[in-house]
């Protein structure tokens, strides 16, 4: 149930990971859903320690990444750039070592090195033309770098081919370019909308404009209070959404 909602509905996948470590909190595997769990919901202290209690029992080092991302979240970035440089990070496979770059990328623009930043995302991967589940977030996470510093022609081209990169739709590279190109959006179904609402509004006025030119009508003084009372009723309430994101 964890895996199943926690993009949909974060909270009510922690609220599952809860009942679970109360149920076998010594199977690594349920430490390790609800350190995602609560990592979802924005509780790193929580992520952090289940996370670390997940590599103990497995001496996985595959969640080191996100372990330093949580630092992050704890405003704790110079320990994730510390965790960075471990011995940890050369055990990770190549997708690994990519989160960990970006963590590391960002933990230097938490601190304000936003030029180090930059130079941290440079790598044989961010030049590589293969495209592999981590291409588009990398080539985002420079693109929104060099924009911090001030390069925004080259930023627009890495926005540009995070988007050719980005086959699953995760990241929202298509909505910087239009940005930095002054393109703006509008709702169509949302303009209709206001149209009609406009329309209705008018029907209104011209419907209560002969009324209130008809001399008779605005003597009958006894209904005025009725009128006034039925018109000012409150209408009644109408019935009323995120994580989340998140890495």
């Amino acid at each position: 149930m964890v895996a199943k909602l926690l993009d949909e509905d974060p909270e009510q996948a922690y609220g599952f990971s809860r009942v679970a470590l109360r149920l076998a909190s010594r199977v690594p595997a349920v430490r390790e859903a609800a350190g995602f769990a609560a990592y979802a919901v924005g509780k790193y202290g929580e992520a952090l320690a289940e996370f670390r209690a997940a590599r103990r029992m497995t001496g996985s080092v595959e969640l080191w990444p996100v372990m330093a991302d949580c630092e992050r979240g704890l405003s704790r970035p110079e320990k994730a750039l510390a965790m960075a440089g471990e011995p940890e990070v050369q055990k990770l496979d190549r997708a690994g070592q990519v989160e960990m770059r970006l963590v590391a990328a960002g933990a230097r623009r938490d601190m304000g090195q936003a030029d180090a930043a930059v130079v941290t995302l440079q790598s044989p991967e961010l030049a590589s033309n293969s495209v592999q589940p981590w291409t588009a977030r990398l080539r985002y996470a420079y693109a929104d770098a060099l924009l911090e510093v001030g390069r925004e022609d080259e930023a627009r081209e890495w926005f540009a081919k995070a988007l050719e990169a980005d086959q699953g739709g995760t990241t929202n590279a298509s909505d910087r370019l239009a940005e930095l190109d002054g393109v703006e959006f509008t709702d169509a179904l949302e303009d209709e909308d206001e149209t009609e609402s406009a329309g209705e509004a008018g029907d209104v006025t011209e419907t209560a404009a002969p009324a209130q030119r008809d001399g008779s009508e605005a003597s009958e003084a006894p209904d005025a209070p009725e009128a006034a009372a039925t018109e000012g009723a409150a209408p009644a309430d109408a019935p009323r959404e995120e994580r989340p994101e998140q890495g």
